[in-house]
């Protein structure tokens, strides 16, 4: 097989010594390769793109030689799920619902819990209609105890070898991609059966799951003074066993009932004695049910990561387990071994196991022959109706896909022998379609052919290597039976494309001669009108842009009618790559002026001679020609002037406004309202955006629009007063007003229009106290609006989102920096006033709303007015964030919780070992949100760690499990 390269150059090598014109049908069959060779099956392993009369490796190794029917369909024999003789039903999996599967098979073998079950009213009752149940509809069951019957009848006579527990699963609210906790399952769901069963009459019903389920045991303490025993009887459905440090199920339970010291602090109060008293406590199994639940406590908390860990153990257990002895309190605990344990005939060993049920054995022999009630049987009975038809449906699809099979067979054997072409008429067809009708898994379709024509409609050279050509009979066939086209005969082979490819394959060759040629020509001097102008940057670029160009025009047709991508661009796409390549300068594109004209800047263009131009014109046929004679844009010249008399007249305007206020500009000499100047009883307010954006201008006079007013309705509430109060103007908005001395303020006057004038007053006091100085504003405060400014003020800082929140780490009520941990959504050491400082000039601040065309601006109302505090309460709240400190980004309705497992990544401190405090307030509320708790932006938290009481991470053999965990909150088995 030739390398595809070497075919692309074979194909094409005729052009090389072919002008355009002389093009004949052999060239363009050569260049089609109808030329090569076909392949021979079992010499050529694989099919060779570049050669269209390859049929070997397209699909047909499946059909040829003899095959199994099997192979002809894709469905399983049905009676694979046919339920074996004497064999159990099973669950389907539904995600991670093994944990219900499992019960649901353990409480299906409780013979007692079933029969109890099966005796429950149901209301199918209401579903039955007549003589037997509505066919037209399926059964749902309405509680968790008819969902149990039903899954139990279908359990124990269905004819699946599985079924589906959805129901079951979906009327529990369970979250069937979540692997949950299988005890805790097990005691919920226990306690929701036992109160939905306590409400029968039936005392066999009613009482199934405490007869079944429920021992006793009580807490006995003996005082050591007088010998005094107390009892405390207790219920129990389940024994929770630690197994760390233990190997042995009868180790487990020994410790479960070991006696237990109280001494010391710990000691216990004897009535007898009336006073505490040095004594023992143990548990004392009373009594043992019929059914015996042993938890094997598989999961501990770890107080490092504030998560569950595994304990991958070793527990060995045997098959019968003896309790006599552990009723009667006789037990010591054993030795625990290091390795797993030998485990003999009729024991086991499990380091997964995390449940153990044990059945009471008697004398008597079991029934284990339970009858189904009528009606769950009748159910179950349509459900096995279901089923058989089922199989019968899918043996008779596996009997059509094996018919078919056979005669696509027949047909693949027939019409493979006749496809290859040889010198008889042929015609060209999808490769992609000829694989598609080989595949047996797909249906075949229509040929389309659409995707490899050119521009003309005709099969376009380069998408040869994905066609095949076959014989005109073969080709007749495929149509005739499946349809589709354009068919490409003979005639569809493109003579203009290979026309074009001849032109373009010879002017790449003819590249790297022209442009030694061009050099030459540009280093002689051009006289005359005999030049052409042509832009700098397309004279450095031209080799570069002619090759790119001839590339394109070479695969032209990819890009014509959106046809030769393969696949059919849709109309968003094809728009959007249009609008790119418009973006895109052409040759001497470079020169034009929005107008399509010749800029008027000669340093962007040179003049070359008309032989240069000529060169550059084969290959830039359609680039813009401008001649040495032609004028520039009169448009252009025209605004240029303009423009040059407006930069001319901005810097007038800021000259003359930087020389009549140039203690503003420079930001000297400024008047303070704390610190209250002698020389003057008056000074004036505006804005400080105002003053930021005429410095500005005044700075870069041609670079930014004149600022033609002062706003001073920002200010302003809606009723026309003032938001500020004199105290506030000294402290924390003082960064949102600018004070003007009085002389300034006239000059401001005559320099701009001035919606509101704001100004403050200087007063002796009156008779009461004539020593008292008084300020007043004029206009007056808005007592109302300003209350209603900090009450939003407020609500804004309670309800943030990804807010910047600071955590010290206290030891001995100093401030340490702990630099082990990683930092869990740390700010850069780029504090966010660094980067707004380092706004270039000019730069609008998106925190406001004014344009420099004052005079149309609209006044700002109450909570615009918010808006444009913002900046400037961020500015004044912001904590500088020193090195090693922790910064995590928060929400205000983010809980302590959820900060506490933040905070945890970042410090290494358990949840519970954290006492987090805020401005001396203790925050102890885990539910609470930060809103509530007054966490706001720039907060500083300190943290004081409780050291924790034990090293779990040294514990051997244990997996860690990350997830954090929900339980069972929101489903049906805590009453939602």
């Amino acid at each position: 097989m030739a390398p595809r390269l070497q075919l692309e150059k074979a194909a094409w090598r005729w052009a090389e010594t072919v002008r355009p014109e002389e093009v004949s049908q052999e060239h363009i069959e050569t260049a089609y390769r109808i030329w090569l060779e076909p392949c021979i099956r079992g010499v050529c392993r694989r099919n060779c793109k570049g050669n269209p009369n390859c049929l070997v490796g397209i699909g047909e190794h499946i059909w040829l030689g003899e095959i199994d029917e099997n192979s002809f369909h894709n469905i399983d024999d049905p009676n694979c799920e046919r339920r074996k003789k004497n064999s159990f039903v099973g669950l389907t999996n539904l995600g991670a619902t093994c944990y219900v599967n499992t019960f649901l098979q353990v409480w299906f073998l409780n013979l007692e819990l079933r029969q109890a079950l099966y005796l429950c009213p149901s209301t199918c009752s209401d579903y039955m209609m007549g003589d037997g149940i509505q066919e037209e509809k399926d059964y749902e069951p309405q509680t968790i105890c008819e969902h149990l019957q039903y899954l139990f009848a279908l359990l124990q006579n269905s004819n699946r070898r599985y079924i589906d527990p959805s129901g079951f699963v979906k009327a529990l609210g369970l979250d069937t991609g979540q692997q949950q906790d299988a005890q805790e399952f097990s005691k919920l769901f226990m306690s929701l059966l036992e109160d939905t069963l306590s409400k029968q009459k039936n005392p066999d019903v009613r009482n199934i799951v405490q007869q079944q389920f429920c021992g006793e045991y009580a807490y006995v303490t003996v005082c050591n003074q007088c010998g005094r025993e107390s009892k405390l009887l207790s219920k129990f459905y389940e024994l929770e066993l630690n197994i760390q440090g233990h190997k042995q199920l009868t180790d487990c339970i020994s410790e479960f009932l070991k006696e237990e010291k109280l001494e010391g602090d710990n000691r216990y109060f004897c009535e007898n004695c009336q006073s505490k008293q040095n004594a023992t406590r143990k548990i004392r199994l009373l009594s043992l049910p019929c059914t015996l639940n042993l938890q094997l406590m598989r999961f501990v908390f770890d107080r490092q990561t504030g998560h569950k860990k595994k304990l991958n153990t070793y527990i060995g257990f045997s098959e019968i387990l003896d309790m006599e002895p552990y009723v009667e309190h006789k037990a010591e605990p054993s030795k625990s071994q290091t390795r797993k344990p030998k485990c003999g005939k009729g024991t086991h060993c499990s380091r997964n196991a995390y449940m153990l049920v044990y059945r009471l054995q008697t004398q008597e022999k079991p029934n284990t022959t339970i009858q189904v009630p009528a009606f769950l049987q009748e159910l179950v009975d349509r459900d096995n109706s279901k089923f058989e038809e089922w199989c019968i449906e899918m043996a008779e699809m596996r009997k059509q896909s094996v018919d078919k099979g056979k005669a696509k067979h027949e047909e693949v054997k027939e019409l493979y022998q006749r496809l290859p072409a040889g010198a008889e008429p042929y015609e060209f067809v999808s490769l992609e379609w000829l694989q598609k009708w080989l595949d047996e898994s797909t249906p075949t379709k229509p040929i389309d052919n659409h995707a490899c024509l050119c521009s003309h409609d005709k099969l376009h050279p380069d998408k040869i290597s994905i066609m095949k050509r076959i014989s005109e009979y073969a080709a007749d066939i495929f149509y005739s039976r499946y349809g589709g086209g354009p068919r490409l005969t003979v005639k569809a082979l493109c003579k203009e494309c290979v026309v074009e490819r001849c032109r373009v394959l010879r002017l790449k060759n003819q590249l790297n001669e022209d442009y030694k040629t061009v050099n030459n020509l540009l280093k002689a001097t051009v006289k005359g009108n005999d030049g052409f102008w042509v832009g700098k940057s397309s004279l450095r670029s031209w080799r570069q842009l002619a090759l790119e160009q001839l590339d394109e025009q070479d695969g032209d047709a990819d890009q014509s009618s959106g046809k030769m991508n393969g696949n059919t661009l849709n109309k968003d796409e094809s728009k959007e790559e249009r609008k790119e390549e418009e973006e895109e300068l052409n040759f001497n594109e470079d020169i034009l002026c929005p107008h399509g004209e010749l800029c008027i800047s000669e340093n962007e263009r040179r003049l070359v001679s008309k032989e240069a131009w000529s060169k550059l014109q084969q290959y830039f046929p359609k680039a813009p020609e401008f001649p040495s004679y032609k004028e520039c844009c009169s448009q252009c010249k025209i605004l240029e002037r303009e423009g040059e008399e407006n930069e001319a007249l901005h810097k007038m305007i800021a000259n003359e406004q930087k020389t009549s206020l140039p203690n503003l500009f420079q930001d000297k000499n400024r008047p303070c309202l704390s610190n209250w100047p002698e020389d003057t009883d008056v000074l004036y307010i505006v804005s400080q955006f105002f003053v930021e954006e005429w410095r500005k201008f005044v700075r870069k006079p041609t670079r930014c629009s004149p600022v033609s007013s002062v706003g001073n309705s920002a200010l302003l509430c809606p009723h026309g007063g003032l938001m500020f109060t004199f105290a506030s103007m000294t402290k924390e908005d003082s960064k949102l007003i600018a004070l003007i001395w009085p002389s300034e303020w006239q000059m401001i006057q005559k320099l701009f229009v001035v919606d509101h004038v704001i100004k403050i007053m200087r007063t002796e006091g009156g008779d009461a106290n004539p020593s008292e100085t008084q300020y007043i504003s004029e206009p007056k405060l808005c007592p109302e609006c300003r209350e209603g400014l900090l009450c939003q003020q407020q609500r804004d800082l309670r309800e943030y989102t990804q807010a910047t929140i600071y955590v010290h780490k206290v030891v001995d009520n100093k401030k340490v920096m702990k630099d082990s941990a990683p930092e869990l959504n740390v700010s850069s050491s780029e504090t966010e006033e660094d980067k707004e400082e380092a706004k270039p000039d000019g730069e609008k601040d998106p925190d406001f709303n004014q344009s420099n065309g004052g005079t149309k601006r609209q006044k700002i109302s109450h909570q615009n007015y918010i808006a444009y505090q913002k900046q400037v309460i961020r500015r004044s709240m912001r904590h500088r964030k020193v090195r090693g400190e922790k910064a995590l980004l928060v929400s205000a309705n983010q809980t302590l919780k959820e900060l506490k497992i933040q905070i945890m990544h970042a410090f290494s401190v358990a949840p519970f070992d954290q006492n987090l405090s805020i401005d001396g307030k203790i925050l102890s509320d885990d539910c609470a949100t930060l809103g509530t708790l007054g966490v706001i932006p720039e907060s500083v938290i300190l943290l004081k760690a409780d050291e924790p009481i034990a090293d779990y991470a040294a514990m051997d053999d244990v997996m860690q499990v990350c997830m954090p965990e929900e339980g069972f909150k929101g489903t049906g088995l805590l009453g939602h």
